[in-house]
């Protein structure tokens, strides 16, 4: 939900007028997905990063608000806990040295950022979980002063009438009753966008789906929380429980989460707009003065506010997108399944390994996603998140097999070909999805090095839980100032 708003209450009226506008804002889509020009000639890539900030000890810094005012740099922003900020780099066509000039960019800005942040004290780190978060520095104190996020708060808290519930169950067990919606600020990401046509949409959406577990397992990066060793990607049942509205009685008739895989394959963008309006509340019942119809009628485009908000307060792993710039309205998918870190050039092969491998099997000619179950695929994900690098997977014609031998046998050939097709020079292809490739073949991933070393630190020094913890993060973050990918980091 990247829109600021205002602190406010909310009435029956307001409710009942935001549902009346969604639905006109879904009429005026459905008449520009039949009628519109989307821009689409020059289809554009995107990357958002979350990151934590730690103090000197390395344990988390609550001071994003002084960060950032040193930072001065309109492409960093707020994130939900006083912990995080997230830059979001600008967008590039991935041919001729888009990767190289992604990584640039983002190496620059962060080690620029990162000398900033040392005036309040902190210093920037990218992982998918920080290990040496605990359940007190995730308090409702810690929420972020930007007003929309004790909005969210307050709004997810009313409708659920009771605390969070946490339980992850992995290597060890975690349960904890949260007052607010802060642990979901331990969730730190990478958020990869596409660019594509309305025509192509429902393509691209269908093989991100398709491919999200095996994104999991290849770059999870999230092993501990509060101190337990959970899931690989402990992300992933994180997210969704911190997050969610629904009260037991309600999970127990079905309703959905706000957090939310899907629940089938989709023939148009508009079914996952239609869904929104259909399965899910207002959170954030606001709304503008316009009426998209009307605009349409004037020959321009309209924003459609409160779609694109609703929108945004639905976290699907792969969400639908629509904006409009200079006048011109766009579609991305926005894939939000990776975790952040552990470097840059980490980052870069898992988003160039999403980039390619979604492009081939979108243009196939025989889909993915007409070979093999929607539950198949939501099976693969949570699976991933779970076991990580030790996934077993479900692919059409292969069966159920190591998720290791199926990226190395069968996906990266199509990654390679994907990025041929977006016209990525064959030095990037090399570089970045043969670091995908050493991970698969030496098992090692950011959440496997996290617990080998956890475990070294215990086990030879007999440190206990906290101490090994920050210990390994201080060594992660030597190693991630190297740009060295994962698989080569030393476990001593």
């Amino acid at each position: 939900m990247g829109k600021d708003v205002a602190a406010r209450e909310f009435t029956g009226e307001d409710r009942r007028i935001y549902r009346e506008k969604v639905r006109r804002c879904l009429d005026a889509f459905a008449r520009m997905l039949r009628d519109a020009q989307f821009d689409v000639e020059r289809p554009l890539t995107g990357l958002e990063i979350e990151l934590n900030l730690v103090d000197d000890d390395f344990s988390p810094a609550h001071v994003n608000a002084d960060a950032l005012a040193s930072i001065a740099d309109p492409r960093f922003q707020t994130e939900l806990g006083q912990f995080n900020i997230e830059i979001n780099v600008p967008p590039r066509v991935l041919a001729a040295g888009g990767f190289a000039g992604f990584e640039d960019t983002i190496r620059t800005s962060l080690n620029t950022a990162n000398r900033s942040a040392a005036d309040a004290k902190a210093q920037m780190v990218m992982i998918g979980i920080l290990p040496t978060l605990m359940p007190e520095h995730v308090t409702a104190d810690a929420i972020s002063a930007n007003p929309r996020y004790a909005l969210l708060n307050n709004q997810i808290f009313a409708a659920r009438g009771e605390d969070l519930h946490i339980e992850i169950g992995g290597k060890e067990r975690l349960s904890l009753v949260a007052d607010s919606i802060t642990p979901e600020g331990a969730c730190t990401s990478v958020q990869a966008h596409v660019q594509v046509g309305p025509e192509e949409f429902a393509s691209y959406w269908n093989a991100a789906q398709a491919i999200a577990g095996i994104q999991l397992a290849v770059g999870a990066n999230s092993p501990y929380l509060f101190g337990k060793r959970l899931w690989h990607e402990t992300r992933i049942p994180l997210f969704v429980q911190a997050t969610d509205p629904r009260p037991v009685e309600l999970k127990a008739q079905g309703m959905r989460p706000r957090v939310w895989f899907g629940d089938s394959w989709i023939t148009s963008v508009f079914d996952l707009f239609e869904d929104n309006v259909r399965y899910f509340p207002a959170l954030l019942p606001i709304c503008e003065d316009d009426d998209p119809l009307a605009i349409l009628d004037e020959g321009k485009t309209p924003n459609l506010d409160e779609l694109t908000l609703h929108n945004g307060t639905i976290y699907r792993w792969n969400r639908p997108i629509y904006a409009v710039v200079d006048g011109k309205p766009h579609l991305r998918v926005e894939n939000r399944v990776l975790p952040a870190g552990p470097t840059v050039v980490d980052v870069l092969a898992n988003v160039a390994f999403f980039f390619g491998l979604t492009r081939t099997l979108a243009e196939a000619e025989r889909p993915i996603w007409t070979q093999m179950s929607f539950s198949a695929a939501k099976e693969n994900f949570e699976i991933a998140a779970r076991d990580g690098i030790g996934a077993m997977a479900y692919w059409p014609g292969v069966g159920r097999v190591r998720a290791t031998e199926l990226v190395l046998r069968l996906l990266l050939p199509m990654a390679h070909e994907g990025l041929e097709r977006w016209g990525v020079d064959a030095d990037e292809r090399e570089r970045l999805l043969g670091i995908i490739e050493q991970r698969c073949v030496t098992g090692q991933t950011g959440a496997t090095w996290q617990t080998a070393v956890v475990d070294e630190i215990e086990q030879h020094s007999g440190a206990d839980r906290s101490s090994a913890l920050s210990e390994m993060l201080r060594r992660y973050c030597a190693q991630m100032h190297t740009n060295e990918p994962v698989h080569t980091w030393p476990l001593t």
